[in-house]
């Protein structure tokens, strides 16, 4: 039987023959030159801020929560949970939302791969919608980040849940409330 030696310089030879050594690709992120000021809104339904939460089922697999809100009152207006939430369906949720709540001037979001996505941007363009893209900073994004430690500590962190529908009923309950 044959022995080979193996050091550093071979194995990342062989690491590059095998191709392992191909770059990740960088995530695009929209820059701006300076900052939008935190507008406060004196009315419902003039500003909408929406954002997205992890979680996981008791079982393990990580879910994924969306949320909007009004800013003027803080109000919930729509919680959708899956495993994935494409642009597609966070814009069918915006849609119903839109349909019994009327439209909002602007909607305020971070410039996650959702929100600066093409689909979601041509729908903002076509209902006639601002979409105001926030520096990723708590502060920017108050009035979301607030909902959200509200939805985790008062219904998400007390409960183990098994399936997607029985967050999805529970969330739905929750808002109603």
């Amino acid at each position: 039987m044959r022995s080979f030696k193996w050091n550093h310089k071979r194995v990342y030879t062989i690491y590059r023959e095998l191709e392992l050594n191909l770059q990740i690709k960088p995530c695009h992120r929209l820059v701006r030159e300076k900052p939008l000021p935190l507008a406060v809104p004196v009315a419902m339904n003039q500003s909408w801020s929406m954002d997205f939460m992890h979680n996981q089922l008791s079982d393990g697999p990580s879910i994924r929560l969306f949320n909007v809100i009004d800013d003027f009152n803080r109000e919930g207006l729509g919680i959708e949970v899956d495993f994935s939430l494409p642009s597609e369906r966070v814009n069918r949720l915006l849609d119903r939302i839109i349909e019994w709540r009327g439209k909002p001037e602007p909607i305020r979001c971070d410039n996650g791969p959702e929100d600066i996505s093409e689909v979601m941007l041509g729908w903002a363009a076509k209902r006639g919608i601002r979409t105001d893209f926030i520096q990723v900073s708590p502060s920017k994004k108050a009035h979301v980040e607030r909902y959200n430690r509200t939805v985790r500590y008062d219904w998400l962190a007390h409960h183990l849940f098994e399936t997607l529908d029985e967050i999805q009923d529970f969330a739905t309950r929750w808002l109603g409330t």
